[in-house]
């Protein structure tokens, strides 16, 4: 009878989920099934029942995630039922309402909606702990409950549903997650194309569909045309910067598998359209401007005859089987291929025309609209690979090319001279003849990628490259630089001085200094007419990408995100200044740390005029399985997102919330400065770097198989040289979470020691009226909240030197202490009492996750006291199943 209960209440999932779990783990490891049920600790367990337990502890946080999101698609369902979608925040019909409550006309909508551009962009960052057969199983789990959701069953029917799921939960123990070798590239490709062909193309045109609802029942009767302008991109297969396994060849293979995904999803869609489209001629009358259409069609399609005798009488069939045939040939390179992605998109037009003219609306608007808005957002190539490389790879190259042009007077880069020769060599229109055999490899392989870009940018989509993302920009220089070896292999689009470069080359700025120098170097480079004639040809818009990850690991997490707020509004006005719209590319991660603030709010605190329409983000590692595992959730995501976007866009009262102050940005300088200058100096504490490594699992995280690229760049072995994502991974592995909050309780601190009540009052204004700063508060609150000054001072009992440990651990701890006593003098409450869901969640999972934070202490000591021993490899794989299970039960990784 428990089976066959229907599920009413929101608790019953859980419960239902923990059930089955403890079903499979007391067939195979009672002991676990105890552990599970609190009956015992994890820490008490004989070692060969370690990894059991913790992958049954990670299984149970995977399927409480599960649960969440189906709760949370609930939740919106009900109040979207009970107060209609309007109330629903972050909803389409919320912004779209609040733009007709605020006067907008059908004129000022379409204006803003043709110069929308949302760009979520997958990045091959090694965050991803999930392999693409646990991800499969997870979502069978997530549709088994929907499927149980349903009030239709017989209980002999729910029983059935109950015991798939508990198969599938079966199958998910008998997985597991470590991955024996490192994922390749190629993997990673196939790992990113699973979101779109399972989610992302179809949730697409039903997040369109969305907007479209809401237009037509706020603004009725208005022609308001919903473009394509969802855009994603990819860095899987692109992102070159410091990864030496992504080659041209790699390069080349991605936007290989991106093509001929699109094309393969189109392949089934218009055959869906020849299966349905069975309208008569003998009973309908098609305007007589379609018969030469019709025709046309067919004669490109190479087979005309054979489709109009299997045919007859239908000329929409006809139409969609010549579709079909192109778009086969466009697969396998034959002479009736598609020449471009717009062509397929006017014959889907010339479709849903014809259709709308013999009274098919309801046709058109259901298997041919939604076709047409994913052929506008995909094309012939899923997403725009973007291509990335690090300033100091691409200034080595051209000083490598200099000198074989020129071996007895080398230039260097960085000096007036290189500059010169650069500005000179752009201005001339310089194309030597390049003797590749005299090249390095590194040189090379940056040449072939260069290749590689020309190639695909004359071919059936001019989008299937995206941008060129130049990271640690430093000058002008380095940016011209780019420009010049995009000169010299090929991509000017006219000999000599006249031309124009065919690739969009993006700034990323990451450093503090960046941020800082980064209005002068936008400056410098506008300044040169090279640069001037291909941001014209790209519609007068400059695209800069801005480095959360860096940035906070250079100087903690308010200096940092005062920073990039600064950075926007000053080039910005550089771009007004040369009358050059910029749009920003945010890039962001799952940790608060590097930015995966709450979507919504994030996009609502970017500071006024800096969105316009346009944005693209990151979507990293477990970031990118969390928001797109099912089509529920990844809507929601999706819209969330957009609606932010155009909400900041159209600037009204309600969305944009009141204007920030100079009172405010005084201050916030005041404290983004003191917030730096303590987290400087906790880095400057002697011992810090044995710390960092000896009281984290930082140095074992190269053990864990999740991502194709090294832990760090260029193979160094200092905190400048790790790359910010294991940097955040090793800190959260610790439960000291200090890249979330550390300096902020030493900034505020300073503040009202200094200003006295008046400064209270002020940050009280600011914590009231500024997005900004209520973000910057929220998300420490959340993280300090996460944090275990107990756990990690177990952490700390790891280093070799003593009394550096527990002089840093107690600098690190009488911070966090401070932070949480001020941040709650502020918020006026006890820590994260402001989040109820978030807390509870957290607080449903201390238990277990302080049990296995004991137990990795004890095997860090393991693994690193007995090397080489018979049991260090068990020792080891108990080690990396618990950094999967603390990342689970954080929710990211890094």
């Amino acid at each position: 009878m428990e089976r066959s209960r229907r599920i009413k209440f929101r608790e019953d999932e859980r419960s239902l989920l923990l059930r089955l779990l403890l079903q499979v783990a007391s067939a195979r490891e009672p002991e676990v099934a105890a552990v599970l049920s609190g009956r015992r600790s994890l820490v008490s367990l004989a070692a060969e029942q370690r990894i059991p337990a913790l992958q049954a502890s990670g299984v149970w946080f995977q399927l409480l995630t599960i649960a969440d999101e189906l709760l949370a698609m609930r939740a919106r369902r009900e109040l979207e039922q009970g107060a209609g979608a309007d109330e629903v925040t972050g909803s389409f019909a919320s912004v779209v309402a609040q733009m007709a409550a605020n006067g907008r006309s059908a004129g000022e909508v379409q204006a803003t909606l043709d110069e929308l551009c949302v760009g979520p962009t997958m990045t091959a960052h090694p965050t991803e702990a999930k392999r693409v057969t646990v991800l499969e199983i997870h979502r069978r789990i997530y549709r088994k409950l929907t499927e149980l959701d349903q009030p239709r069953w017989a209980p002999r029917e729910r029983d059935l549903l109950v015991a798939d799921l508990e198969s599938e939960i079966e199958l998910l123990w008998m997985t597991g997650e470590l991955r024996l070798e490192r994922p390749t590239v190629e993997g990673e490709i196939a790992w990113g194309l699973h979101f779109f062909r399972e989610v992302i193309f179809e949730a697409t045109p039903q997040l369109y569909g969305k907007l479209q609802g809401a237009f037509e029942r706020h603004y009725p009767g208005e022609p308001i045309r919903i473009p394509s302008f969802m855009r994603y991109a990819s860095w899987i297969g692109g992102d070159r910067d410091g990864n030496p396994n992504v080659t041209a060849a790699v390069t080349a293979h991605a936007l290989a598998e991106y093509r001929n995904t699109a094309i393969s999803w189109y392949l089934t869609q218009v055959q869906r359209l020849v299966t349905v489209l069975s309208a008569s001629s003998n009973v309908i009358d098609l305007p007589p401007s379609f018969k030469p259409v019709l025709q046309a069609a067919l004669d490109k399609s190479g087979q005309a005859q054979a489709i109009a005798a299997r045919n007859p009488d239908e000329p929409l069939r006809q139409f969609a089987s010549a579709m079909l045939a192109r778009l086969a040939a466009t697969r396998d390179g034959g002479t009736a291929a598609y020449l471009s992605a717009e062509a397929f998109r006017a014959d889907l037009n010339a479709l849903s025309s014809v259709l709308e003219s013999i009274g098919g609306r309801a046709v058109a608007r259901r298997f041919v609209q939604p076709l047409i808005w994913q052929a506008g957002s995909f094309g012939f190539r899923t997403v725009s690979l973007d291509i990335r490389q690090n300033s100091a790879v691409v200034n080595r190259v051209l000083a490598e090319l200099f000198a074989l042009t020129d071996p007895a007077d080398p230039v260097s880069p960085g000096t007036p001279r290189w500059s010169a020769h650069l500005r000179s060599s752009l201005s001339q229109g310089e194309q030597p003849e390049i003797d590749a055999g005299r090249l390095s490899p590194e040189a090379a392989e940056l040449l072939s990628t260069f290749s590689v870009i020309a190639r695909h940018n004359s071919g059936a989509d001019a989008d299937a490259v995206g941008s060129f993302v130049l990271s640690m920009t430093r000058s002008a220089d380095d940016l011209l630089a780019v420009y010049l070896l995009a000169q010299y292999c090929g991509l000017s689009t006219a000999p000599g001085s006249s031309g124009t470069i065919r690739l969009r080359i993006v700034p990323l700025f990451e450093t503090i200094a960046d941020l800082q120098a980064a209005p002068a170097v936008l400056n410098d480079l506008l300044g040169v007419s090279l640069v001037r004639r291909t941001v014209r040809d790209f519609g007068a818009r400059q695209e800069i990408m801005l480095g959360y990850s860096d940035s906070n690991k250079d100087g903690g997490f308010l200096a940092s995100n005062w920073e990039l707020a600064k950075a926007q509004k000053r080039l910005a006005a550089i771009g007004r200044k040369h009358k050059v719209r910029i749009s920003f590319f945010h890039g962001r991660g799952g940790s608060v740390s590097r930015g995966g603030a709450p979507t919504g709010r994030a996009i609502a605190a970017q500071p006024a005029g800096t969105v316009a329409g346009r944005m693209r983000v990151t979507e990293q590692g477990e970031v990118v399985s969390s928001k797109f595992a099912n089509r529920g959730t990844g809507l929601n995501q999706l819209e969330v997102l957009a609606a932010g976007v155009l909400a900041h866009s159209v600037g009204s009262p309600a969305d944009v919330g009141p204007k920030e102050t100079p009172e405010f940005d005084e201050a916030l300088e005041a404290l983004a400065g003191m917030s730096q200058a303590s987290y400087a100096r906790l880095m400057a504490e002697p011992g810090f770097l044995d710390y960092f490594n000896q009281a984290s699992p930082v140095a074992e995280l190269a053990l864990l198989k999740m991502g194709s690229r090294p832990d760090r760049r260029f193979g160094a072995s200092g905190i400048a040289d790790l790359r910010a994502i294991p940097w955040v991974f090793a800190w959260s592995q610790n439960r000291h979470l200090l890249t979330g909050w550390y300096g902020i309780g030493s900034a505020l601190n300073a503040f009202v020691t200094v200003r006295g009540e008046a400064g209270r009052e002020l940050l009280a204004r600011m914590f009231e009226r500024s997005r900004f700063f209520r973000l910057i508060v929220d998300e420490a609150e959340k993280t300090l909240y996460q944090s275990d000054m107990e756990i990690a001072q177990l952490y700390a009992g790891l280093v070799a030197d003593a009394d550096a440990a527990w002089r840093i651990y107690g600098r690190i701890g009488a911070e966090y202490e401070l932070t949480r006593r001020l941040i709650g003098d502020l918020t006026g409450g006890d820590l994260s009492a402001r989040f109820p869901m978030f807390k509870r969640r957290f607080d449903n999972l201390r238990r277990q996750m302080d049990d296995i934070h004991r137990l990795q202490v004890d095997l860090l000591r393991e693994v690193r006291t007995s090397p080489g021993t018979a049991d260090r490899r068990r020792t080891a794989d108990a080690l990396l199943v618990s950094i999967n299970c603390i990342s689970a039960g954080l929710g990211w990784t890094g």
